[in-house]
């Protein structure tokens, strides 16, 4: 992910409108950014509007398997789970090849980088590596966000058996495995606590403090089921969030995915502490969660960010549709997040999330950047407005990761 280059676009966003823009690339950075400016001859031409790639900040590459196969027989989200688990015993060759085509897929929907919060342990690390590897094949960056997951649920009930894999035993055993690996060129290796039903309190600083003395993010899943809040209030006598605040987990280095069922104490000590917020839209109405209070917690102070989750749907204009439009319906007001803040959710707000020096075009940033051309073949000004209402990852026409193009049609 080292390439050069120089790529003349048509239109694009440099945190404004610009056209006939240069971007002039050099071992994998984008060295300058010029507007207004007439094409060399060995530029690549980029027509419709190039802008920087999306990031997809939590995604379980194994439940694409999922998709259209649970649409039948109803149900809650701890029925879907039950049947979820049928989808977790991988060989290595087989998960690298299933990884290299879930990754392919988000190339083409214009994802440069993915988190993947991985908690397949069964094999150690090699469905971990067969993710590197698939990731490197193909040309996306990886986070691999490793879950440390340990128990059945908040009252230390044991795991069940189809949930073993997923263990460690314990959270310094966790430890010894993950260092096992190695940030490199294209991928970070990152920390979840898989959720506090997963995780009790002493083991969930232990993951905080690898995390944290490696300055590498951290991930959890955060309230997202009201059974998850009422556990957590008998045993622990308080919400989720506030137990990791009193385990001193909370800090702009963590992201809560999810965060749905909060109360407003909750929104205040997740956006007071600079949490970043991951919201699911596709995933969290195909399992029939309820709306979080996403404008709450970004007026907070929380930055705001989207995932994939479980692949569902591939597409991040959709997802940062979604945070936007599921809160139209729940509150019944419109334009309670402006079409920049979505664009940024997609974009600058998810490469921080994941560690990336990504999410904007301008020089010194990774040269991680995408093409959209409606198929209207009408030209109009780009605006953050007609990208996230306006297209769709099926837009996706050119993709440059590290200055090299891993997708062109």
């Amino acid at each position: 992910m080292n390439g050069s280059g120089k790529w003349h676009a048509e239109q694009a966003w440099i945190g404004r409108r610009a056209e006939n823009v240069l971007i002039e690339v050099e071992g994998g950075r984008i060295k300058s950014v010029e507007e207004d400016t007439f094409a060399p001859h060995d530029a690549t031409m980029l027509k419709g509007w190039t802008m920087p790639g999306f990031a997809n900040v939590h995604s379980h590459a194994f439940q694409r398997l999922l998709r259209g196969e649970m649409e039948s027989g109803g149900g809650d989200f701890w029925e879907w789970r039950e049947r979820m688990y049928r989808y977790t015993q991988w060989d290595p060759a087989d998960y690298f090849k299933h990884g290299r085509l879930v990754f392919r897929e988000m190339l083409e929907a214009g994802i440069t980088a993915v988190g993947e919060f991985h908690y397949l342990h069964g094999q150690g690390n090699e469905l971990g590596e067969a993710l590197i590897d698939a990731a490197a094949e193909e040309g996306i960056r990886l986070t691999l966000i490793d879950a440390c997951y340990l128990r059945g649920g908040l009252d230390g009930r044991p795991l069940e058996l189809e949930q073993m894999s997923f263990s460690d035993g314990d959270a310094d055993s966790w430890a010894r495995r993950v260092d096992d690996l190695a940030d490199g060129d294209g991928v970070r290796i990152a920390a979840a606590i898989h959720s506090v039903r997963a995780v009790d309190p002493e083991s969930m600083r232990i993951v905080a403090t690898w995390a944290r003395e490696r300055q590498a993010p951290l991930h959890v899943h955060l309230a997202e089921q009201p059974a998850e809040v009422a556990e957590c209030k008998e045993v622990e006598g308080c919400t989720p969030a506030e137990l990791l605040d009193r385990e001193g987990i909370l800090g702009p280095d963590l992201t809560a995915v999810h965060a749905i069922h909060l109360d407003p104490h909750d929104i205040s000590l997740l956006g007071a502490n600079g949490v970043n917020v991951c919201a699911c839209t596709t995933t969290e109405r195909d399992l029939g969660d309820r709306v979080g209070p996403l404008q709450a917690l970004s007026q907070a102070g929380s930055r705001l960010c989207v995932g994939s989750d479980s692949n569902v749907v591939v597409d991040m204009l959709e997802e940062a549709r979604g945070l936007e439009l599921d809160q139209r319906r729940a509150l019944g007001r419109r334009v309670l997040h402006q079409p920049l803040d979505l664009l940024q959710a997609a974009t600058s707000n998810g490469m921080r999330a994941l560690g990336w020096e990504a999410g904007e075009l301008k020089p010194g940033m990774l040269a991680d950047f995408i093409t959209l051309d409606s198929s209207s073949g009408l030209w109009r000004e780009m605006t953050p407005a007609y990208v996230v209402y306006g297209l769709s990852g099926r837009d996706v026409t050119n993709v440059v990761v590290g200055g090299q193009t891993v997708v062109s049609r």
